[in-house]
């Protein structure tokens, strides 16, 4: 874990971005070259999002299915290269992922992976019955099951201390809100804890998942970052959650719950280990990447303004 955190910093101390236009689908992967060391393979991960990231204000178009609003002072990196970043870190990619979202803001140490998955309309019926320590029960099942695989891959093993929001469920807009404190096994007790705060968005084919990776000391402001993000974020039309046709609609082999106490573990691990580079380095790297606001300028130019970008 130390070595990965030592590669995040001196591969993107050097580094700024540019504006580009971005792949329309984050379905489809193409494979990075190889690489001949980690190091090497991290750099160049990092030189191709520089190539493509996007800067806001800007209104992005999310695959087929809506748009969101990418606000002054984040960036955004599409799926490709999000997908490459995580790779050099040592986190799987995933066809579903859309992008990354980071601030430029020296003082922010947060990020949002935003995912499309295309499982069909989810029902939401169960939320009226949820049982919010249960669903804690099952997490903390599936994380110590989860444990072996990550102990493994030379992953420090995870604990689920509790909910840091228990799960809510806005069924006029269809959203769903929830969120975990995590921390390495054997951390001590008084450390910065991890914060997975997860939020959903419901469409007709699928859902959006708005993943925020921030620590226990930042969550009561960084949470306003997911909020506005959530809030953003509109389904097309003939895309939305009401727009669900029952005769010729696919319907989700899941419910509401399940995005909590069963399918989001999958991604917890990932986002975990994500989170403890957040709070240990990823100030430090963006500062080193951006510096003042002459080099921001630079980086950041934007070359078609008010042009709305496809991811």
């Amino acid at each position: 874990m130390q070595k990965l955190k030592l590669l995040l910093c001196v591969s993107v101390a050097a580094l700024g971005w540019t504006n580009a236009p971005v792949r329309a689908d984050p379905a489809v992967q193409t494979s990075p070259p190889a690489a001949a060391s980690p190091q090497g393979e991290l750099d160049a991960a990092w030189e191709a999002a520089r190539k493509t990231a996007v800067l806001g204000p800007t209104k992005l178009k999310l695959v087929d299915q809506g748009e969101i609003m990418l606000p002054e002072g984040d960036v955004f990196i599409p799926a490709a290269e999000a997908n490459r970043i995580m790779a050099a870190m040592g986190n799987p990619s995933s066809p579903a992922r859309v992008g990354l979202i980071i601030s430029r803001k020296p003082q922010d140490n947060w990020l949002v992976d935003v995912d499309w998955i295309r499982e069909g309309y989810v029902r939401d019926d169960d939320a009226k019955d949820w049982q919010p320590d249960a669903l804690l029960g099952t997490l903390k099942e599936n994380t110590e099951r989860d444990n072996t695989a990550r102990l493994a891959r030379k992953l420090p093993a995870l604990d689920v201390i509790g909910w840091a929001q228990s799960p809510t469920y806005d069924k006029a807009s269809h959203r769903l809100i929830w969120s975990l404190l995590l921390k390495d096994q054997g951390d001590p007790a008084n450390a910065p804890q991890t914060v997975n705060y997860n939020t959903y968005a419901l469409g007709r084919e699928g859902y959006f998942s708005l993943d925020l990776i921030t620590d226990s000391t930042r969550i009561a402001a960084d949470r306003k970052v997911a909020a506005q993000l959530l809030d953003s974020l509109q389904f097309a039309q003939g895309k939305r959650y009401q727009d669900f046709n029952g005769s010729t609609d696919k319907v989700a082999a899941y419910g509401l719950a399940a995005l909590v106490g069963v399918v989001a573990v999958k991604k917890l691990g990932l986002l975990a280990m994500l989170g403890v580079f957040l709070v240990k380095v990823w100030k430090l790297a963006l500062v080193a990447i951006l510096g003042g606001g002459a080099a921001i300028r630079k980086f950041f130019r934007r070359k078609n303004e008010g042009e709305d970008v496809a991811v």
